[in-house]
């Protein structure tokens, strides 16, 4: 078959293509046909390299390859390469061997393109994965028509909008978000705004809880966010704000001495609501956004560590520490 080499940071749009990969293997032995490996030492990936496919159709084994990349020593040694180049080269016609590299999202990081193993998956099939620009409205719109095309489902120009104000750029969770809008829609198949709003977390939404947190509104704070517990699980709602309040102290240190353009490349927000958002932060100072984000992470941890048997409780409890 063949070698194949992803990578990029939007690892969404990687795990896909896998998929994609997968689901042409023969179903009744996938367990055998389908393998992954995390960045797997010499010994075991020149074993893998070289192992003869089964007897069941075609095999498809991935390689987690971040480490080769990432690490500062010296992966292999110039003769192990050599033996991994050339059991590539000799790559069984049954067998696809995939090499992922993901990247962390929208932090334009690079791996080292110099190394000896780059250069010799790069004669291969390689393909990045970058994620896409918030800003860029109108290639998520496009991507967000597609992916919803292949579910069925015909979104209005209004829906599509919502969804890139509430999810940035994330395709992952655009993805989860259209399979609700699926049931919801059920049986038609077009989803409107409405729909969306009836799921969704609105950054005004965050907004007003932080800034009734702000005010020292505590019990108008608890209110909003046990309305939106009717919409997510609370840790799903405290990611969600503590995301936003990352965002917004970038906006807060930086707004004096970046224009909104760059801001909003760097936070991943579009450029109209950075500015939107700079105007509704002027009255909150970056102390108290610090102070707050703290404080929510350190409940989450709690939660997510088992410490807490009332995951709502906590979370009020947090918002009126």
């Amino acid at each position: 078959m063949a070698v194949y080499f992803y990578y990029g940071d939007e690892d969404f749009l990687i795990d896909s293509a896998v998929e994609s990969m997968k689901s042409k293997l023969n179903k009744d032995f996938i367990a055998m046909s389908y393998q992954t490996y995390d960045n797997p030492e010499y010994s075991e990936l020149i074993s893998v390299l070289r192992t003869p496919p089964m007897m069941f159709g075609d095999s498809l084994y991935v390689i987690n390859a971040d480490k080769y990349f990432s690490s500062q020593k010296k992966y292999f040694e110039d003769a192990e390469l050599s033996d991994i180049e050339d059991a590539l080269d000799n790559n069984p016609e049954a067998l696809n061997i995939v090499f992922t590299v993901k990247l962390p999202r929208n932090e334009g990081k690079k791996f080292d393109t110099r190394r000896k193993l780059y250069k010799i998956l790069s004669k291969y099939n390689v393909e990045e994965f970058p994620t896409y620009k918030t800003y860029k409205t109108a290639e998520l719109s496009d991507w967000i028509r597609r992916r919803a095309r292949k579910k069925d489902l015909i979104l209005k120009e209004e829906a599509v909008n919502i969804l890139i104000e509430q999810l940035g750029n994330d395709l992952r969770k655009f993805d989860t978000e259209l399979d609700k809008l699926k049931l919801i829609a059920y049986p038609e198949k077009t989803v409107t705004g409405k729909m969306v709003e009836a799921i969704a977390v609105s950054n005004q939404d965050l907004f007003n809880i932080t800034e009734l947190i702000m005010k020292n509104k505590k019990d108008e704070a608890l209110l909003e966010f046990s309305l939106l517990t009717d919409k997510k699980h609370p840790l799903e709602i405290l990611a969600a704000i503590q995301t936003m309040l990352r965002k917004w102290i970038i906006l807060k240190i930086k707004s004096s001495s970046m224009p909104h353009k760059e801001l909003a490349k760097l936070t991943g927000m579009h450029e109209f609501v950075v500015e939107k958002t700079l105007q509704k932060l002027k009255n909150i100072s970056t102390s108290e956004l610090v102070a707050l984000k703290q404080n929510l992470y350190e409940t989450e941890c709690r939660i997510k560590s088992g410490e807490s048997q009332d995951i709502n409780s906590e979370v009020e409890i947090a918002i009126i520490r």
